[in-house]
Formats: structure tokens, C-alpha cells, sequence
């Protein structure tokens, strides 16, 4: 009776907290620490520019250009071309907010064509690609208007280099390379250098810092959480 009595106090008795030895950094552990981790965050962020304005080109049969950029960019895309293989200028971009750049454009693929046209780009070698008017996604979008384009097509393209800006070419990158990975077409990219700011030292500058953050936080989306893509 004794011995059963003992062995139910056993069940009840739960240890809620027991004695356990851990290993602690000393004072020169924790500025060892402290100095990696400052040095590895320099690192990173002397380096997210370079990582989000990748260069990879392919040199492609077309090359494709986003037409919302600026003429600067449009004009060393023009030379580009000329100095290239390539046998054609795509344009591609959403519709135009209204009162914005010249009215007889209604989508921004259709103003980068005219501006080459201008700049002395034969008409034949440019083909305007324009996306639909959407509210989220518009790269996204713009890569699908150009896969049906694409699709369409009288002659097979194998390859093509995209032209966009700086920052903004990570995201392009991965965006036109998942829209187009059922067409077997091998996507390169060109990323254009800012005129407004130096990306050696981008936090120095307010368009440096504001285009960084915006771009990597539409990087992280497009990568891990937008699932439509």
C-alpha cells in the first residue's frame, strides 16, 4: 500500500525548471561577434546594388527593351543593337497614364518605338509589343504580352537580351525568364547604370537609398510571395 502511495507522488512530481551549464562569449568573444557582424552587413549592403542591377546578356537574337525607360537609356540600347547581333528591337509596356509624355502614345512600348525611330531605327527592325492595362504585376504582365507575342511569331526565336534599368533588372530578369520558361527561350539581361546617383556610393544619395528599398522589396515579393508568378 506504502510503495503505491510513493510511486503516484512520482507521477505528480514534474520538474518545471532544471540546472543546465551553457557556454557564454567572454568580453572579447562578444566584440569578436560584434565586428563579424558589422563587417558581413557592410558587405551585403556594399554588394545589393551589383546583385540587383545583374549583367548577364546572352547575345540574343532580339533584343527586348522596356519601355518605360528613360531616352538616355533608350539611346544606349539603339547602340547596343547597332553593335550587336541582333536582328530586331522589341518595345513592350503598359498603357500610358493620361497626361503623361506625348498624347498620341497610348502605351509606353509605342513611345520607345517612336523614340528609336526617331533616334534613326528603321521602322522593320522594330516590333511594339503592348501589355494590357493592369493594376499589380505590370513587368509580369508585360513578360506575358511578349510570350504570346513570341508565340506568334513567323520566325522561332531561341534568345533574346533584355534591356531595362539598373535596380530594376534582377526583378525583370526573373520575372520574363518564368513567363517564358514553357517556350524554351533563353532570356539574358542588360541593366542600364543610373545617371541620378552613383551606385558605388548609393546611400548617399536620396534616389540611391528610396530606389534600393523599393527594388528589393519588389524582388522579395516577386521571388517568395507572389505565387501567381
Amino acid at each position: 500500500m506504502a510503495a503505491k502511495k510513493r510511486s503516484q507522488f512520482k507521477l505528480l512530481n514534474i520538474t518545471l525548471i532544471r540546472q543546465q551549464e551553457i557556454w557564454l562569449p567572454t568580453v572579447w568573444g562578444w566584440l569578436f561577434l560584434i565586428l563579424l557582424t558589422l563587417t558581413l552587413l557592410t558587405v551585403s549592403i556594399s554588394n545589393l546594388p551589383s546583385f540587383l542591377a545583374v549583367n548577364q546578356p546572352v547575345n540574343a537574337e532580339v533584343l527586348v527593351i522596356e519601355g518605360w525607360l528613360p531616352d538616355y537609356a533608350v539611346k544606349e540600347a539603339l547602340a547596343r543593337f547597332k553593335r550587336g547581333s541582333y536582328r530586331q528591337i522589341v518595345t513592350t509596356g503598359i498603357p500610358i497614364e493620361r497626361g503623361c509624355y506625348l498624347a498620341e502614345y497610348k502605351n509606353y512600348a509605342e513611345l520607345a518605338a517612336a523614340t528609336l525611330k526617331t533616334l534613326g531605327l528603321e521602322s522593320e527592325k522594330i516590333v511594339p509589343v503592348p501589355t494590357p492595362e493592369v493594376r499589380k504585376d505590370r513587368t509580369y504582365a508585360s513578360a506575358i504580352a511578349f510570350k504570346q507575342w513570341l508565340e506568334k511569331a513567323n520566325t522561332p526565336i531561341k534568345s533574346i537580351d533584355l534591356l531595362t534599368l539598373d535596380l530594376h533588372a534582377r526583378r525583370s530578369w526573373l520575372l520574363y525568364r518564368q513567363a517564358l520558361a514553357s517556350t524554351n527561350t533563353k532570356v539574358g539581361i542588360i541593366a542600364m547604370p543610373p545617371i541620378d546617383y552613383d551606385p558605388k556610393y548609393w546611400w548617399r544619395y536620396s534616389a540611391g537609398v528610396r530606389k534600393l528599398i523599393n527594388e528589393l522589396v519588389a524582388y522579395i515579393y516577386a521571388r517568395f510571395i507572389n505565387w501567381n508568378t
